[in-house]
């Protein structure tokens, strides 16, 4: 896949099937805590407060865009902690763009935007201890592990660890 003019964008209405279909697929649930699907109606709310400041809601999801704007995935800031200057991120890209430097290059947007236009000092993901593919996008990325959160999320049937992965901008 060729990376020159990908770029993050706001949502727009055009995006609620690749959202709801991200959402609603219970394979990615336990990674989002999430228990139960969203309605269309609630996504399109979403979608339309995306327009909210992030100085006020705390958070802001990207959709990540290829040059003729075609939603590859998704990369959020949560947490947002304007005094402390940090904010949580996390990643989401659709399984037909993966392993093709999609996230990597989000991410590095992502840090441009947020050191920019947020002033942000710090960036923070959890990762699921056996997600080895965000395990090592963030570590690529300059993410350092410093600390683990064990038994933290529960799963799949069991309790699974959970890493903090920190990044100072």
């Amino acid at each position: 896949m060729n990376l020159e003019g990908l770029h993050l964008r706001a949502l727009e209405p055009e995006d609620l099937e690749v959202l709801e279909r991200i959402e609603n697929d219970v394979e990615y649930w336990p990674y989002s805590n999430q228990t139960e699907p969203f309605s269309r109606y609630t996504l399109k709310h979403y979608i339309n407060q995306q327009t909210q400041d992030i100085f006020e809601v705390k958070q802001k999801r990207f959709v990540i865009s290829s040059a003729l704007k075609k939603a590859l995935g998704f990369i959020d800031l949560f947490d947002f902690e304007p005094l402390h200057r940090r904010a949580g991120v996390g990643v989401f890209v659709l399984e037909e763009y993966r392993t093709q430097g999609v996230a990597a290059t989000a991410l590095r947007l992502l840090h441009v935007f947020v050191t920019e236009q947020l002033n942000l000092k710090n960036l923070y993901a959890n990762v699921a201890k056996e997600n080895s593919r965000s395990v090592k996008l963030f570590t690529a990325a300059g993410y350092v592990a410093v600390g683990i959160k064990k038994d933290w999320n529960f799963y799949r049937g069991a309790f699974h660890d959970e890493v903090f992965y920190q990044k100072s901008l």
